[in-house]
């Protein structure tokens, strides 16, 4: 009798709020009144009168078509019928409540499958040395994790959270930056020796360019001016690619200049196999982002991830 003390005590909220009449609602009430062996005793751990939850057993009777309950001035003693619905309903009301405790028991552990989609760029720059603390930390998170430079469908595919570098469409996604990365315009030695250093971001339109193109075609790069003025720089670029380790190897070959964040190519930058261009026109920061469908009932997974991946960014 306790249990089904506590069951009716956790749905008395959907009776006394919207006199829910679904087949489940009318399980968990027949089930308290038999288990408490009347509508007085049921009405009052429900919260209501005996004549409401009378109503709602004769409802229940007149949905399925039979006769539950007899019912005398004192007691009430089951039919056939509803001895043989007594069964069958209390094994599917204990059963939901099973499944909705184990709900509640793991619903602040981080548990399951995290799909996630993230830039190459990111994967190598900061993810690969982030992930192994991940994994110790949340033994019951399993990962499945696409590393590439694609637009991701996150709902169509299913996934739990993007990682986008740079400027992002609008969308109903939420989108929480993690930091900013320094924007550099760079090129090789050789390449500057052959074709000589541009001085202004103008003088670009003389020289072979070497795009990251993503979302769409790239028309111009933009640089900040001394005076405050956002220069703006038509493109013919001679490559348009969608990964920046490409454009790099690229210019590192001498074929060109291009622009990258400042951690893809600092070891290039110290080592003086590329060299930083036009110091006076420092492209604007870029933006490093988590992308997620919803603040509500987010899994503790991806509140996980995104915590994670805040704190290491911090």
């Amino acid at each position: 009798m306790l249990y089904w003390t506590l069951i009716a005590q956790s749905e008395r909220h959907i009776f006394h709020m919207d006199h829910n009449k679904d087949l489940f609602d009318g399980m968990v009430l027949f089930c308290t009144v038999v288990a408490h062996e009347g509508m007085s005793a049921a009405a009052k751990l429900l919260g209501h009168t005996p004549s409401h939850v009378s109503k709602e057993i004769a409802r229940l009777e007149a949905r399925l078509g039979t006769r539950l309950l007899n019912r005398t001035t004192r007691r009430i003693s089951l039919t056939e019928s509803g001895r043989i619905y007594y069964e069958n309903a209390r094994r599917i009301v204990e059963d939901a409540h099973a499944v909705q405790n184990r709900l509640h028991s793991i619903g602040d552990r981080p548990f399951g499958e995290l799909r996630m989609s993230v830039p190459v760029v990111f994967a190598h720059g900061w993810l690969n040395d982030w992930l192994p603390e991940f994994l110790e930390r949340y033994p019951d998170v399993d990962l499945h994790i696409d590393i590439s430079e694609r637009r991701a469908d996150m709902i169509g595919e299913g996934i739990d959270l993007l990682v986008r570098i740079g400027n992002l469409p609008p969308s109903d996604l939420i989108a929480r930056e993690l930091f900013r990365t320094q924007g550099l315009t760079v090129a090789s030695p050789a390449y500057l020796k052959r074709n000589g250093t541009p001085r202004h971001p103008a003088d670009l339109k003389d020289h072979d360019l070497i795009d990251f193109s993503f979302h769409g075609i790239t028309q111009s790069w933009t640089y900040p001016g001394a005076d405050g003025e956002m220069i703006t720089v038509p493109i013919a670029p001679r490559v348009r690619c969608n990964d920046a380790h490409t454009e790099k190897a690229l210019v590192l070959a001498g074929r060109g200049i291009t622009r990258l964040p400042k951690l893809i190519c600092q070891a290039e930058l110290d080592a003086g196999t590329l060299v930083s261009i036009l110091p006076d026109f420092g492209a604007p920061p870029v933006g490093v982002h988590v992308i997620y469908a919803s603040r509500d009932n987010l899994p503790a997974k991806t509140r996980a991830m995104i915590d994670f991946l805040v704190g290491k960014s911090g």
